[in-house]
């Protein structure tokens, strides 16, 4: 249902925002209407922006396990790296549901080429996470890997997987209308930051 619905949402979606802003101006004092729209496209680019990251670095994913399994000479490398980055898409739990299925593939052929895979697999993703996750999505919704850091750990702890779903782009859209209320006020008030 949920992605019938997000296919008409995406079709109609020119009709959707006409009708969203007749009805913002209609009920809405002047005032008000435009600082929401702004932070309404400026939340729709931080989710597009981590998006295009996510899908960004699920490739970079699946090139390097790519690279690696022939380096390795594990077989099947292009169907497992494949499944490594489309499963990586998915936030925190992503890994490991590519790593099942792969892992069974190479332990039908080979059992201590899946053993040495899993040790891989689980090397390949803490340079992941820790290097190329943080720069390549952090880079696409321009936070730097300290703060996509904090927005995954207090997306995940106020609101569990959705929390990290939505936890960076709406942090990076925080953080946004946060940096431009500070430079407004400080140029109020004359101060230069430097």
């Amino acid at each position: 249902l949920s992605t019938v619905m997000a296919i008409y949402i995406l079709l109609g979606k020119e009709k959707l925002l006409r009708t969203f802003k007749k009805i913002l101006y209609a009920f809405t004092p002047e005032k008000f209407n435009q600082p929401l729209i702004k932070y309404a496209k400026m939340m729709d680019d931080s989710f597009e922006h981590f998006i295009r990251g996510q899908l960004i670095e699920a490739v970079v994913l699946g090139v390097l396990c790519y690279i690696g399994m022939l380096i390795f000479r594990f077989e099947y490398a292009l169907l497992i790296s494949v499944i490594v980055g489309l499963t990586n898409i998915i936030p925190l739990f992503g890994p490991y549901i590519g790593a099942v299925p792969s892992v069974l593939m190479l332990l039908m052929v080979n059992p201590i080429s899946a053993l040495l895979f899993i040790v891989y697999l689980i090397v390949l993703q803490q340079i992941e996470s820790n290097l190329i996750y943080p720069r390549v999505v952090g880079g696409s919704v321009g936070l730097s890997g300290f703060w996509i850091l904090v927005a995954v750990i207090v997306g995940n702890s106020l609101f569990g997987i959705p929390g990290i779903l939505i936890g960076i782009p709406l942090f990076s859209t925080c953080y946004k209308i946060v940096g431009e209320a500070s430079d407004k006020r400080l140029k109020e008030k004359k101060i230069r930051v430097e």
